[in-house]
Formats: structure tokens, sequence, C-alpha cells
């Protein structure tokens, strides 16, 4: 499906993004791991938690959504640690790496062989990673060379010290999944830290662990208790609404609900460092992940550079950023070569779809430079399947002179179904 962009004349208002993704995995895998009904409401209403329900649902899980205030409330009757069913066919984790690697961790402790599946693009990214930490604990992992499909040949795990070689939260958290299914202590060693989602959850369903200076230690075999979650809206969503009122002139969007937990707002400083006006004022009951409400108000736009150390917490805004700065100001960006292996190749299709937008920008092994103080002309943008650069090529284009198509715009349903309707109604 191919998307018109037109530029805009005027960008604001006030809205509410869709539930975080992250927080909404971790919470669906953990009720399921859970003893009692977990109630989850704010749900990520995306593709890719559409597969993690699918998938714990062919493991026995019972999951369903009954009519809620606010929106629908998901139930999830819990099986129990090391308590879920057999899959009769292979578990198709879609798009979602989060779902494919997190279900890694979680089957490794079950005493059955199961196979994980995805589509293309999800086939492309490397799961070698996840498999041989499991396989230090006493699993064993099949995979098409270090790819999806991966066959999970669970049992009695062992509790292992594992350094994190790089920054993933996926990984960590597949690590820790496994862990509550281990004999012994789990230890993950993060040299840079990642989101904190998966230690916030597991606190919250009643599991004891430790964080201390980059080193989380879970003790294997403790029973989980239901929980009642309510999912933030999402940093990474509410991050492309955020660069858009910083790039046009006299905007402002005001983002309510949205989740402040420190580990996913780094973007915002980037934004300010850039010269827009943020502010955040944090709900006072936030409940287990901090939320609030972001303004950001447009303000003359200056370059920022964005350096290795930065990339972890900005992995999933950096398209959103460089969005912005094809609106002014320039943006260099270094150490982001985990984005080559994303939803697609980032670096390289963020480039060419920026460049057939009409911007100055510069592909690097691992980062990008976008030149500021050239208009964008529009043109068509290839979003290459990729959720992310749908969104960032939509937000660039309302800055530009001309209309703007987005092929392959389809791809915002993986985790914003209704993007490009709340477009429209923040430019009218």
């Amino acid at each position: 499906m191919d998307r018109t962009v037109r530029p805009a004349r005027r960008f604001g208002g006030t809205l509410r993004v869709p539930g975080d993704k992250s927080v909404s995995h971790r919470a669906l895998i953990l009720g399921a791991l859970a003893s009692g009904r977990t109630t989850i409401r704010g749900m990520a209403p995306g593709a890719d938690c559409r597969s993690t329900i699918a998938c714990l649902a062919a493991l026995g899980v019972d999951i369903g959504a009954c009519p809620g205030a606010d929106g629908p409330v998901w139930l999830v009757e819990g099986r129990g640690l090391g308590g879920l069913a057999a899959p009769g066919r292979p578990l198709d984790a879609g798009n979602s790496g989060s779902t494919a690697r997190f279900l890694m961790g979680v089957l490794a402790g079950h005493p059955f062989a199961s196979t994980l599946t995805g589509d293309d693009s999800l086939s492309r990214r490397p799961m070698g990673r996840v498999a041989e930490p499991l396989e230090l604990m006493g699993a064993r992992v099949e995979t098409a060379g270090g790819h999806l499909p991966a066959t999970v040949h669970g049992g009695r795990l062992r509790g292992i010290t594992y350094i994190t070689p790089i920054p993933s939260a996926q990984v960590k958290s597949a690590v820790l999944f496994a862990g509550l299914h281990a004999d012994g202590v789990t230890v993950v060693a993060e040299a840079q830290q990642t989101r904190d989602h998966t230690e916030r959850a597991l606190a919250a369903f009643g599991a004891d662990i430790a964080v201390e200076r980059g080193r989380l230690s879970l003790r294997g075999r403790q029973a989980l208790r239901a929980a009642d979650i309510i999912v933030p809206g999402d940093p990474s969503s509410a991050a492309f609404w955020a660069a858009a009122a910083a790039g046009t002139p006299g905007a402002a969007v005001v983002l309510e609900g949205v989740s402040v937990n420190p580990t996913r707002t780094a973007f915002l400083g980037v934004i300010e460092r850039m010269g827009a006006s943020v502010s955040v004022e944090a709900d006072e009951e936030a409940g287990v992940e901090p939320r609030g409400t972001v303004t950001v108000r447009h303000e003359a736009l200056r370059p920022v550079e964005i350096f290795p150390a930065e990339v972890p917490g900005l992995i999933d805004e950096l398209p959103a950023l460089a969005a912005l700065a094809t609106c002014g100001g320039g943006l260099t960006v270094s150490g982001a070569g985990e984005l080559r292996v994303k939803e697609s190749d980032r670096i390289a299709a963020l480039v060419a779809g920026m460049r057939a937008l009409g911007a100055d920008i510069e592909e690097r092994r691992d980062g990008f430079r976008v030149a500021g103080g050239r208009r964008l002309t529009g043109g068509v943008a290839d979003a290459a399947g990729d959720h992310r650069l749908a969104m960032a090529f939509a937000i660039a284009a309302l800055g530009a002179r001309g209309d703007s198509r987005i092929r392959g715009a389809e791809s915002v349903a993986i985790s914003y179904p209704g993007f490009f309707d709340t477009l429209e109604r923040l430019c009218q």
C-alpha cells in the first residue's frame, strides 16, 4: 500500500500513542508463566504482539480480551513456571524479533522440542546471539545458520554468568527467561545498560531479581504470581510525533500517558539538544512502568552528533531523529551498526528513502550523516517493509516542498495501526 503525505501547513495537538509493545510482550509471557489470572490494560495493538499471543495460545495458554472503560482488557490464564504444553505445529513469530527471542529463552526450560519460524524479514535477523547462552545453560538449539527457523530442545537448565557481547535487551531477556527455569542463579552482566522492562516486569510478577552496577542476578525456579499490568504509551511511537512537532515551525504536541522510563527517553534529550523545547510531567501513580505527559514545541534547530555510547538507548528512535534532522540542523550518527540487522537494513534503507525525498544524507558503515539546511523536495520513498522507516519518511515528508509517496506504508501496522489517521488529524 502506498500513502501520499502532503507538506504540513500546521501540526499539533494532544494525543495518546498505542501501548508500548516491549512492555506488552513481557506482560503476556510472564502472565503465561505465572499462577493465576493476569490482566493487561493498554496493550499494544500491533501485529507483533498478536504474534506473541498466537504463539502462547499454541503453547496451551488461554488468552482473551474483554471490553474495558479505556479499551480492551486482556486476560492471561497462567500455567505456572514450566507449565507450557508442547505445540502441535511450528510457532510463527511473524515479524517480531521480541517474540522469537523471548520464547527461545522460555522454551529452553521446557522438556520438549519446539520450532520457531518467522517472515522473510525476521528470518534474516540474527538468532545465534540467543542460541549461544541458551546452549551454555544446557539447552540444544538448532538454527538455520544462526537464523530462523530455530528448533529449541528444552530441558533441565543450569544458571550461568553471561556477559553480553553487544548491548541487547532481547538477548538479556531471553537469558533471564531461561534463568527462571534453571537450577541455581543466572547472572547477566551488561557493559552498557539496555531498556529495563524485563527487570521491572519480573519484580511485578513477584520474582526476586537483584540489579547492581550493570549486573542482574536471578534465582531460578521462583514461582511467579499473576499481576495487573497497565501498559504505558510507546515512547518509540511518540518519538515520531515529537520529531514532527520539533521540526515544524509553530508546532506543539502534547503526548499523554506515555512511558517516561529513563531507559527509553534518551531521544527526548537529543531532541532538546537539537534545539526543541521539551517538558516532561510524570504521573504520580504510574504503576510498574513510569508514565507521564510529554510536551514538545518547535524552536530553531541546530546540528547534533550521536556517539556510540548513546546508541543503545536510542536504537529504535534513530529513524525519527533522522526525519527531524532533514527539517534543519543536521545529524551525525556513529556506532549504530545494529541498525543493519533490524526489520530491514535500516541504515541503507533509511538513506535511500531520505535521499529519494531530497535529503542530503550520507550512508556510513555504522551510521549516517544528515546535512541540515536543505528543504526536501518530496518524492517516492520505499519503507522496505519496515514500520519505523514508513513513519520516519512520513514525518520527513511534512517538511517537503511537494507531495511525497511512501511505498509499503502498510508496515506501520506492526506497531502503530492508526498512524496515518493520527497524522492527518494532527495536520488539520
